[in-house]
């Protein structure tokens, strides 16, 4: 296939609001390096890392909870998910679906060109792919999907054998694997039970259907108004997160405390959460979404032999399974809304204010 010298592109030009990003058609295309794949991105979907980082909130400076405008006191110099600075310009987006159009020349699998592929957004070292010190994010310090092409690590790249069409399998790659990653973390099994706050989101409502996958017992925690969209996953019970107890509503409504709580929400309830789970259960997380800076009584932690897991860079296994359980027809993707790339802006603010069930996805048509 002949590739164009040019492309479409978002740049990310700096820190701050959605006038930070550029839609240009004339973006050298990516270069290729001997070990990657060149993807033709079909869509590419929306999530928190690529509203973070553009913000500049993952900085030690904001504590405030997350929101589509830039941090003014957010510092340069640790304002990725990694704590580091950023290269601008930067392509952003890590939930890519396309097809393979060329590899490199160190590529030995020539069978990947042509092939419909989704890409394991963590970047690893070749050398040392476990430790999580050399880790990078597609988006973050790699150019990601947001782009007609991306050059991607072979290694990252999975055929995916699946009718789903490519937006709704652009809503896989963040929300889920991160979701199963939380989950594999705290080895939540058949017959357990376990809370999830923030169930309308990619996350949550992956984390409902992994953790029904898996037989546990799962109650969801959502809006009012968004409840009625939750139930079609059919969780034991839901929860309005409005009610003034809702922690206590939620342990209620399960009969007794939780073996898992898997939260993304954070904040204020951080300590109820805490306290609603049995003697030796598990609480992890991924996400502050109502604020990083929390209190913790340390007599709940130890006393009830808690153990706290937090759950960002997964291990390579994790993607695989996932790509699986899709293929296998055992996940149902919740697709909220598509935006053209054009209106990527538009797209950014609609995953800010938190309105969706399910994930937002950047298709490359005009």
């Amino acid at each position: 296939m002949v590739t164009p010298d040019t492309m479409r592109a978002a740049l990310l030009l700096g820190r701050g609001g959605p006038e930070m990003l550029e839609v240009r058609d004339d973006v050298p295309l990516p270069v290729v390096s001997p070990e990657d794949a060149l993807i033709e991105v079909s869509a590419c979907g929306v999530n928190n890392t690529d509203i973070n980082t553009r913000v500049g909130w993952y900085s030690r400076s904001v504590t405030a909870a997350t929101t589509g405008d830039g941090f003014n006191e957010s510092r340069a110099d640790d304002a990725t998910w990694g704590r580091g600075g950023l290269a601008f310009p930067r392509i952003q987006g890590a939930d890519i679906c396309g097809k393979v159009v060329a590899v490199g020349s160190g590529v030995e699998d020539s069978t990947l060109i042509g092939r419909r592929v989704l890409v394991d957004p963590w970047l690893r070292d070749r050398d040392d792919p476990t430790n999580r010190e050399l880790a990078g994010y597609l988006g973050s310090e790699h150019d990601g999907g947001f782009a007609q092409y991306a050059a991607i690590p072979a290694r990252n790249v999975h055929p995916i054998d699946s009718d789903l069409p490519d937006d709704e399998l652009a809503t896989f790659a963040c929300s889920w694997s991160t979701a199963e990653h939380m989950l594999q973390r705290v080895g939540l099994t058949s017959g357990q039970s376990i809370a999830v706050p923030g169930a309308s989101g990619g996350v949550g409502s992956a984390l409902v259907q992994l953790a029904k996958r898996r037989g546990a017992r799962v109650v969801a925690i959502a809006g009012t108004a968004k409840l009625d969209q939750i139930r079609v996953l059919e969780p034991a019970a839901t929860i309005a997160r409005e009610l003034d107890d809702v922690v206590g509503a939620t342990v209620e409504a399960n009969g007794g405390p939780f073996d898992v709580v898997a939260d993304i929400v954070g904040g204020a309830d951080f300590v109820g959460w805490l306290e609603a789970l049995r003697r030796g259960g598990r609480y992890v997380t991924s996400g502050a979404i109502a604020g990083p800076v929390v209190e913790l009584d340390l007599r709940t932690l130890y006393l009830n032999d808690l153990e706290l897991y937090g759950a960002t860079v997964f291990q390579p296994q994790v993607f695989a399974d996932l790509v699986g359980y899709i293929e296998r027809g055992e996940v149902t993707p919740m697709l909220a809304a598509t935006f053209p790339l054009a209106q990527i802006g538009e797209a950014q603010e609609a995953f800010g204010r938190k309105e969706h069930i399910g994930n937002l996805v950047i298709t490359m048509g005009n």
